[in-house]
């Protein structure tokens, strides 16, 4: 017992001392030495040590906070400055830290509710982040928590009020088939896309729904829903044959836009779901004849898929500038500008009738914010297509 009780006093010994070094060299103007010290104690070590520093002065728990910051135990950093009044710190910190939700607390308590909102959304408290997005009346991210929560009428109301048809359509496109609302989840689907002018990918949906169960088949209001659409075509005569087709999935329009952004090299990598939640974003961009779409020099407005018709690119705006190149369908603009800040580098003009969708920085800064994953395939993705353009440069 005396053998143990000596042990047990040195231990304590131990560990005070190890505090009181890490703070003196902290205090002393080292503190990357305090922080390479405390990477070397063992778990259970630095948690007694953050636990008696907690026990210590404002002043000499400040100067802990900056060793663990630099030691990246941004968590243990975060708790230990909880409760200083520097909420915003604190919640840096835990999202440092990866406790997305103990951030959003903070952020809350510091006024940044916006962020907190966010912070929620990440750390997939999606019930929290809702309530926050609705106290700043901000539905669009509203809408993209009831889709994750699988509210799809909830989402898809929004998106009606919002004017995005595309993202209505999509939310709706949720609804399971066991689901009461199924039908009228498809009714309402195609009226969306047929009135958005997209009467083929309504006939699919609806030649899908009908297909997936005998009770569905004789359903008399899908299929007078069915034949209004096939009359919109003019297709009295191939009903039948072009029903066959598109419950295959062979006639789903290409301008949909979905299948170009996919398409894009960065999104190589995202799963469907994250697809889906960025194809939300995209905002519906027309434009005539001879519209600048983007301007050399000015800052970048975020990411522009061509649809429909035809763009040229000149070298600038000037009246003999060179021209560069003449894109269509699936190409897409102005991806840089999604994740690095900087000027426009060419002038963008459209040569025909122009129909395009357009996700901002902005929208796309707030989707890596809360999809930790994507971010990662799309950072990873962006840097070797970069290193790949320097290199066909450099050659």
């Amino acid at each position: 017992m005396a053998g143990d009780t000596a042990g047990s006093s040195r231990g304590g010994s131990l560990r005070g001392s190890t505090l009181q070094v890490v703070q003196s060299l902290a205090a002393q103007g080292e503190p990357e030495r305090a922080a390479q010290l405390y990477e070397e104690l063992g778990a259970a070590q630095r948690e007694r040590l953050r636990k008696e520093a907690a026990q210590g002065s404002v002043k000499e728990r400040h100067w802990l906070v900056d060793v663990l910051r630099r030691a990246r135990d941004f968590t243990g950093a975060a708790r230990l400055l909880d409760g200083s009044g520097d909420d915003v710190s604190v919640a840096d910190l835990y999202a440092q830290g990866g406790q997305h939700v103990a951030a959003a607390e903070a952020y809350l308590r510091a006024g940044e509710v916006e962020r907190a909102a966010a912070a929620f959304e990440r750390g997939g408290a999606l019930e929290r982040a809702l309530e926050v997005y609705r106290g700043l009346g901000a539905r669009e991210s509203m809408a993209h928590c009831l889709v994750r929560l699988v509210r799809a009428f909830e989402a898809a109301d929004l998106y009606q009020e919002l004017g995005q048809a595309h993202a209505e359509a999509e939310a709706l496109g949720g609804v399971l088939a066991e689901d009461p609302r199924y039908v009228e989840a498809v009714l309402r689907t195609c009226k969306v896309l047929d009135a958005g002018g997209f009467t083929h990918r309504a006939l699919a949906v609806l030649a899908d729904a009908l297909s997936s169960s005998e009770l569905l088949r004789a359903d008399p209001v899908l299929v007078t829903e069915k034949a209004r659409l096939l009359r919109r075509m003019g297709l009295d005569v191939e009903a039948e044959a072009l029903l066959a087709r598109l419950a295959a999935g062979a006639t789903v329009p290409e301008a949909s836009g979905y299948r170009f952004l996919k398409a894009i090299p960065i999104f190589g990598e995202l799963p469907l779901e994250d697809m889906k939640d960025l194809y939300r974003l995209a905002r519906p961009v027309t434009a005539t004849p001879g519209t600048v779409l983007l301007e050399k020099g000015t800052p970048g407005t975020g990411l522009l898929v061509l649809l429909e018709g035809t763009v040229d690119v000149y070298s600038g705006n000037e009246a003999n500038a060179r021209h560069l190149n003449t894109l269509g369908p699936g190409s897409f603009l102005g991806e840089i500008s999604l994740v690095q800040d900087g000027p426009v580098s060419a002038n963008v003009r459209a040569k025909t009738a122009v129909r395009a969708l357009r996700i901002t920085r902005e929208s796309f800064q707030h989707f890596l914010a809360t999809h930790d994953a994507a971010s990662l395939h799309i950072y990873r993705l962006f840097t070797q297509n970069l290193a790949a353009r320097v290199r066909a440069l450099s050659g």
